[in-house]
């Protein structure tokens, strides 16, 4: 079985995703911004992209579940890999081991589930940093899924942070927002994420 993958930033991150025939998975994350992108990845670590092309391979095992690669941006780090990132910040590490702090465009994955599929998704629900564009490239997959809009320009004041757009939860804190029961239903905020990036999750 060989599978491939890809997901983009337009002023984009791509990021290609293929599988070889042990079902391991390889992405191919480019960077197509005009500036600078930290990516990170659980599990991978983390890389840092120059602008306009500047590329990381990263090969992950077979059965690996509850996976995220993001984008981070505004990051210094010192030669030992410390230091911060205004958004998607992973604990103050280039090398992620955690999950990426809010706000951040996620593009999440899990190989070799249910009937041997491979899962993939866009998720807004830690907000917006970067436009990305995630995308199957091999064994019949061709319709990719994108969040290209210009959601940081279009940002509800409320929601607005330094490099990013918020997600309501991480402001507001409240059921109505994180729906953390089973009985929540679409808010204002989360149309607007949703009305901009159709192919993307919005709310929790």
């Amino acid at each position: 079985m060989s599978i491939s993958k890809t997901l983009s930033i337009f002023y984009f991150l791509s990021i290609t995703f293929c599988f070889a025939l042990s079902h391991a998975a390889r992405f191919s994350i480019i960077n197509n911004c005009p500036f600078t992108v930290w990516a990170g990845a659980v599990p991978g670590g983390g890389r840092q992209l120059n602008a306009r092309g500047g590329t990381w391979i990263l090969d992950v095992s077979p059965g690996t579940q509850g996976a995220r690669i993001w984008p981070r941006t505004g990051c210094s780090f010192d030669g030992s890999g410390r230091g911060r990132c205004q958004t998607g910040d992973c604990g103050g590490l280039l090398q992620c081991q955690a999950y990426g702090a809010p706000p951040n465009t996620l593009a999440e994955y899990a190989l070799n589930q249910f009937n041997n599929l491979d899962f993939f998704d866009i998720s807004l629900v830690d907000g917006f940093n970067v436009p990305m564009e995630f995308s199957p490239t091999s064994n019949g997959c061709t319709r990719g899924i994108r969040c290209t809009a210009d959601i940081n320009g279009q940002c509800p004041n409320v929601l607005r942070a330094p490099g990013g757009c918020n997600n309501p939860c991480t402001v507001f804190k409240s059921n109505q927002y994180c729906c953390n029961s089973g009985s929540c239903g679409p808010t204002n905020y989360s149309k607007f994420f949703k009305d901009r990036c159709r192919d993307a999750y919005s709310y929790p």
